[in-house]
């Protein structure tokens, strides 16, 4: 209990007091609550969370008590308490604020040992390989380094607050069909350029106690008996100290998941309770082993400082989770389209406003499955009074866009009509100063979008409102890109995501002007699927039970269900550069207020540094992210441009600002698989700097001898 060793030294201190049986009790769950076909005797202790594994009470050891917590504490309404929600990882990634990202995770880290809780399953940093995939809205987006950097800080700033931080799903997690047997088949240089390099940088900078191991496989193996990734890459390679644990249902193996570095299964002891005890008293599997395996997670609790503070249950602090969900969400919102200055309105000028469509009246949707937070008083749209959410309900934060614009409007008339009925929609916009069309698109974990059209006739709903309203403003609600047949027609275009609790205060703000539009999209919005790298994503094939918890266990047969990530590293904006093809809105974009000019780019090729001028030549104060690329030299044999460091900037009118931007080496290295090992290409490197992916009109050359 000397708080001035070390995680490491502590760890091994406890190791050498503890019995085979609790060594092996703390490399299991307990259960889950409310799934029945997940209870063990020590389920109650879950506290209603995720999972529960028992501690060493006479050491000061405590239990792990788990959560899931994606963008905010889940199931806080079903338990009678409250947990707030911040807008989803990809909103959250498209402020490209490292600072934001912080704070998102101090928040959701404080709710957790308020509740009782010390693990959080959050930390989702799966690039978007395939923009369909249900789980696009957990995660940061579809480049390695901005990825890395906000989920890194996210879980860094969450594990501060005495929560043991996650980083999940290892890897090459990247759609929702067939999830659990799914079979990722990619080249090593291909994911240690993509993927692993966003865990790796995330990982770099959190430093997390633990790593959620995926469901699918990889070339073959599942991801949590996966040698490859868990013990060459994961704890050799990169020196990751702390546990590796099983998603939940993803343990397949007893003896091959222990050797390959899987430490703690998940939520059940089916593979790691009797089982692994007997493989032990046989000697098929190493005390060495099980020791390894206790080691990591007591490293885990002593890092995260759960040993010394273990959580007490209190109240939350409801005012300061508003508050930095709406800060965020008003980064992260990104304008997309903006013809004649349709944004921000203007009182003096706008007289009357229609609201049309996406329930705008009571709330702004939000992400379902193991992510979902609760709404306070249940969803917006259901009859009032019924509490809780299942598992793929469409729930409706009452967070009412409508409300919050006639508070800011109290002199201007503000219409609301359902849109259900295209002709009355249309007749209300008719009469309008200005029509803004609410569309949203759901989403959740265990299914994938069939496409990336706006569901139930929405397109068709904008159409008619464009055309009976030329100011016409679309607002989407959604957790991935859509498609946007309409887009020539309208005057405006507003992506906010999945928006959080103040969803709606921070979009007001934002139509207003009183805060100046500074995202840009973590992800590429393509013109359509046939865009994409897999312009279908295969169904299972028939009498594939890939959907359904431990549908196939590697000791029996294994599905031959797989998907082929030949693209490779070219994920997102490398893929559509690599094509030649252009996409709706490139990676990177965003609109504002204020207008910016980039001029006098130097580079020094020994510091590793990019120096350049912006300026605000607009009349607004605002804050633009300038963004900086690097082409390989030609021997590296890529043709696509590559992220490699940016900064957030912040002008007054007419303001300019030498700015300096360092490049991690890291970023601009390639994998020799032959060498299993990382390389820097000698040679001439180009440096592009401008305002999104599809723009950098500001060129110059590094050179790396």
């Amino acid at each position: 209990m000397d708080s001035h060793l070390s995680p490491g030294e502590r760890s091994e201190l406890v190791l050498k007091q503890l019995t085979l049986d609790e060594k092996l009790a703390l490399v299991h769950g307990n259960g889950m609550s409310g799934e029945s076909q997940w209870k063990m005797p020590l389920t109650p202790f879950t506290n209603g969370g995720a999972g529960y594994t028992q501690g060493v009470e006479r050491l000061g050891i405590p239990p792990l008590i788990i959560s899931d917590a994606g963008y905010g504490v889940r199931a806080s309404g079903a338990n009678g308490r409250y947990s707030t929600a911040m807008p989803s990882n990809l909103g959250a990634a498209s402020s490209w604020d490292p600072e934001s990202a912080c704070q998102f995770g101090e928040v959701i880290g404080g709710e957790l040992r308020a509740q009782g809780f010390d693990v959080t399953l959050g930390g989702g940093v799966n690039l978007t390989r395939e923009p369909r995939n249900g789980r696009t809205f957990e995660y940061a987006g579809e480049d390695p380094l901005l990825a890395g950097t906000v989920v890194g800080n996210v879980m860094k700033c969450e594990q501060e607050q005495h929560v043991i931080g996650d980083i999940k799903h290892y890897a090459v997690n990247d759609q929702e069909t067939g999830r659990f047997v799914v079979n990722s088949v990619i080249s090593k240089r291909a994911m240690q350029e993509s993927d692993l390099l966003a865990f790796h940088i995330a990982i770099s900078i959190a430093n997390p106690g633990a790593v959620m191991c995926s469901y699918n496989r990889i070339n073959g193996d599942f991801a949590c008996e996966n040698s490859y990734t868990l013990q060459d890459v994961l704890k050799k390679d990169w020196g990751f100290k702390g546990f590796v644990i099983s998603d939940w249902g993803g343990t397949h193996s007893t003896e091959k998941a222990s050797s390959a570095g899987l430490d703690q299964e998940q939520p059940m002891a089916d593979y790691f309770g009797l089982k692994l005890k007997e493989a032990v008293d046989a000697g098929r599997v190493p005390l060495s082993e099980i020791d390894d395996h206790a080691r990591r997670v007591l490293y885990a609790e002593f890092l995260a400082g759960i040993v010394d503070d273990p959580p007490h249950k209190g109240v939350v602090n409801i005012e300061k989770g508003l508050e930095v969900a709406q800060r965020i969400e008003e980064k992260s919102i990104v304008l997309l389209k903006n013809n004649q200055a349709v944004l921000p309105i203007i009182p003096s000028k706008v007289h009357s406003i229609a609201i049309i469509g996406g329930h705008a009246d009571v709330g702004m949707i939000s992400g379902g499955g193991s992510a979902q937070v609760d709404p306070p008083g249940g969803n917006a749209i259901m009859p009032l009074g019924k509490g809780g959410t299942h598992w793929q309900d469409h729930v409706w934060f009452p967070t009412s866009p409508l409300q919050a614009l006639r508070a800011k409007l109290p002199n201007t008339t503000i219409e609301f009509n359902p849109g259900t009925n295209l002709h009355s929609a249309a007749s209300l916009a008719k009469t309008a100063d200005v029509a803004i069309v609410f569309a949203y698109q759901w989403e959740s974990e265990g299914m994938d979008l069939p496409n990336l059209s706006l569901p139930d006739s929405q397109d068709a709903l904008i159409e008619q409102i464009a055309a009976a309203n030329p100011h016409t403003i679309v607002v989407l609600e959604t957790g991935t890109a859509v498609t946007m047949p309409w887009l020539d027609k309208v005057a405006g275009v507003v992506e906010v995501w999945y928006a959080g609790s103040a969803g709606h205060k921070a979009l007001a703000n934002i139509l207003l002007g009183d805060v100046n539009p500074s995202g840009k999209l973590a992800m590429t919005f393509p013109k359509g699927e046939a865009d994409l790298p897999r312009p279908l994503i295969a169904p299972l094939p028939p009498n594939d039970e890939g959907q359904g918890h431990f549908a196939v266990n590697s000791e029996t047969r294994v599905s031959s269900y797989a998907v082929h990530y030949d693209e490779g590293p070219e994920v997102g904006y490398k893929w559509y550069e690599a094509q030649h093809t252009q996409p709706l809105f490139p990676f990177g974009f965003g609109l504002s207020y204020a207008s910016y000019a980039y001029s006098g780019l130097s580079v020094d090729s020994s510091a590793k540094t990019v120096r350049f001028t912006l300026k605000n030549t607009g009349k607004r104060a605002g804050t633009e992210i300038a963004e900086v690329y690097a082409t390989l030299p030609k021997e590296a044999d890529e043709s696509f441009k590559r992220l490699v460091g940016w900064k957030r900037v912040t002008l007054a009118p007419g303001e300019s600002q030498d700015v300096t931007v360092a490049i991690d080496p890291q970023v601009l290295q390639t994998f020799d698989e032959s060498k299993d090992t990382w390389m820097l290409t000698h040679g001439e490197y180009g440096v592009l700097v401008g305002p999104s992916s599809g723009n950098t009109p500001l060129r110059a050359s590094l050179r790396i001898h």
